[in-house]
């Protein structure tokens, strides 16, 4: 081959009760990244779109330079690569986009150097490429972004990601508020220590959530939607995030939780007709308040990243 596009998907992390250990992958919603060869002998990040000329072309500062940088440094592949990004998710929104940048420019340049890795292997480089763009090489985005469907990371060292049952019928409805909240700031208003008793009522939930997945239990699913430790302090970064809480659950959704660092909101439902309907009650909550908001509504995506096109 000589030019590999693939396409990564939007993805979910934490996902209530899981901070930094539980993500999941969304349908339709991603970036494209585009790998050739050049005669340059080296690796450049040659266009970006989508971004409003935000993000950097800079190897070393680009979440696809730094990924795939590292992944050729331990193949020892010495030859020039452009990488071309095409951004279909909003910066800053915490649906995953910098993982889903990371994820597609691996998938599409192992493709094009022949896959000399197994899929699961390319997971330390976007990793590392998380560490550039958010200070700390978290997995909880890029596991589900590569892997898709639901995601554990039961430890970083070493790493150990451990993909999880995802249930018929179970759909998430995505609500992004036009905010910017900052990974930095989001992080920045959480607790330094957390009580014993918060300790215990976090890892019941967590456990019960991965139980109610694996039994398909819907109602073990709603009762451990439940974050006691991240969403209290961050929640209040989100206008008519409480409001949105509660009238979904009325609606029958399973429960919502911020996603990643915010301002998205991620809302499980057990079917596809809840899920719109939480649509929609979620835009008459903020048209209330006078916030804009994109909605999105979705299968789990059980694929991941894949590669959509080949060109010799």
């Amino acid at each position: 081959m000589k030019k590999v596009t693939a396409f990564a998907p939007a993805t979910v992390a934490n996902v209530s009760c899981g901070f930094d250990i539980l993500g999941f992958a969304v349908d339709g919603l991603g970036d494209k990244v585009t790998v050739s060869f050049n005669d340059k002998e080296e690796v450049r990040v040659t266009h970006i779109e989508g971004d409003q000329g935000k993000l950097p072309k800079a190897i070393e500062k680009n979440t696809c330079g730094v990924a795939v940088t590292a992944m050729l440094k331990d193949l020892g592949f010495n030859g020039g690569l452009d990488i071309a990004l095409y951004k279909g998710l909003p910066l800053g929104s915490g649906m995953g986009s910098s993982a889903a940048s990371a994820v597609a420019a691996l998938v599409a340049t192992n493709r094009l150097l022949g896959n000399p890795l197994e899929k699961a292997a390319l997971l330390p480089y976007a990793i590392e490429a998380e560490r550039v763009a958010c200070g700390a090489g978290h997995a909880d985005n890029v596991s589900p972004a590569l892997l898709g469907g639901f995601v554990l990371i039961r430890e970083y060292h070493p790493l150990d990601v451990i993909p999880l049952n995802v249930p018929r019928g179970l759909y998430c409805t995505l609500v992004h508020p036009h905010l910017v909240i900052n990974t930095a700031d989001s992080r920045s208003v959480l607790r330094k220590n957390v009580t014993l008793k918060d300790a215990t009522i976090q890892s019941g939930n967590i456990a019960g959530l991965v139980a109610g997945l694996y039994q398909e239990d819907m109602g073990l699913i709603s009762r451990s939607l439940n974050d006691v430790i991240a969403e209290p302090s961050r929640s209040i970064l989100i206008p008519g995030y409480d409001e949105v809480k509660e009238a979904i659950k009325k609606a029958g959704a399973l429960g919502c939780g911020i996603s990643g660092s915010g301002p998205t909101i991620f809302i499980l439902s057990p079917k596809e007709e809840i899920a719109w309907e939480v649509s929609q009650i979620s835009q008459k909550v903020f048209e209330k308040i006078g916030l804009d908001i994109d909605v999105y509504v979705s299968a789990i995506n059980t694929r991941g990243a894949y590669v959509i096109e080949e060109k010799k």
